[in-house]
């Protein structure tokens, strides 16, 4: 049986990878920080199929463990707001090849990156940089990797839907950023996680790059008309130029600078480096193989989206 270690398998994409690589049999070693917080993994396959290990991508030695005897690893990890030891420079970058050295040097075979698109090592955003330079180090690190470069990814956890549906049900005005005009290629969480268990069974796909997007690109004035929609409320509008936006973004993230040090989990809704994604279209380039070259058929955002939002509806509640 073989030995699948999934770096970050507990977060939003994590834990349908997990899902989807047990369904083959495979033994999962989900490496998480806390494997306490991950112990509903374990469920997603047979009796000790899925164990939950202590993993700290920032070190060496925890993440030499992990991969110790694996036949094949998954990097998941991301983030879209640093703290104060979670940087996109030691999770994106550095994180990422630590995993590739360790992957390699413990001889495994297989060895999936899961990026993004817009990953460019001389963007002017922090997140795009780092995963751009992330693939880089990766690639000299572990020569047959597989590169996975997705959209904004959609499902019933996910930060993007969820984040202004919720910011909907205060606010009288959603901002449009740069007019809303950027271009987004939504994919479904669980076709990734399809995509990702393809690639692990298909030896061709070492050293290939992928670009995962949906059936259907949207602005983002769409988005937001589709999110006020799903939970039936009405509200502005409002074009924000992309110089008042960083403006904006600036103060926003000095107000929640205090919270973030404390650990609070408080994040700001927008971030200066996300406006700066903001000015470049989030879709495939048409270049590279996708979902349809990996046997997924892309699932439409309607079909998914309004069974999770509908509970941000006025008068439904939820548990």
């Amino acid at each position: 049986m073989d030995v699948v270690t999934v770096f970050g398998a507990s977060g939003f994409i994590g834990r349908y990878v997990v899902a989807e690589i047990a369904k083959s049999g495979a033994r999962v070693r989900a490496a998480v920080r806390r494997p306490d917080r991950a112990s509903f993994l374990k469920p997603m396959g047979d009796v000790g199929q899925v164990t939950p290990i202590a993993a700290n991508i920032r070190d060496d030695a925890s993440v030499a463990a992990a991969v110790d005897g694996a036949d094949t690893v998954i990097n998941l990890v991301g983030i879209l707001f640093p703290g104060s030891k979670q940087t996109f420079e030691s999770l994106q970058s550095d994180g990422a090849h630590r995993v590739a050295r360790a992957a390699r040097a413990a001889g495994a075979q297989r060895l999936v990156q899961v990026s993004a698109i817009g990953a460019d090592a001389e963007s002017d955003s922090a997140y795009a940089s780092t995963k751009g330079i992330g693939e880089n180090l990766v690639r000299e690190a572990f020569p047959g990797a597989s590169i996975v470069r997705p959209s904004i990814v959609f499902g019933p956890e996910d930060d993007f839907f969820n984040r202004f549906a919720a910011l909907a049900r205060f606010t009288p005005a959603l901002p449009l950023i740069g007019g809303g005009h950027t271009k987004f290629q939504p994919v479904y969480v669980g076709d990734v996680a399809d995509a990702i268990a393809a690639i692990c069974n298909e030896p061709k796909s070492a050293g290939t790059t992928y670009e995962l997007g949906g059936p259907r690109i949207y602005s983002f004035r769409e988005l937001m008309e589709i999110v006020l929609k799903e939970i039936d409320r009405k509200r502005l509008l409002v074009p924000v130029p992309f110089p008042i936006a960083t403006a904006q973004a600036a103060v926003l993230e000095l107000a929640f600078w205090l919270p973030k040090v404390l650990n609070l989990g408080a994040n700001p809704p927008v971030t200066v480096d996300q406006v700066k994604l903001l000015r470049h279209d989030n879709v495939m380039s048409g270049n590279l193989p996708g979902l349809e070259d990996l046997g997924v058929d892309a699932t439409a955002l309607e079909t998914i989206v309004p069974a999770y939002l509908r509970r941000y509806r006025r008068g439904v509640w939820h548990t």
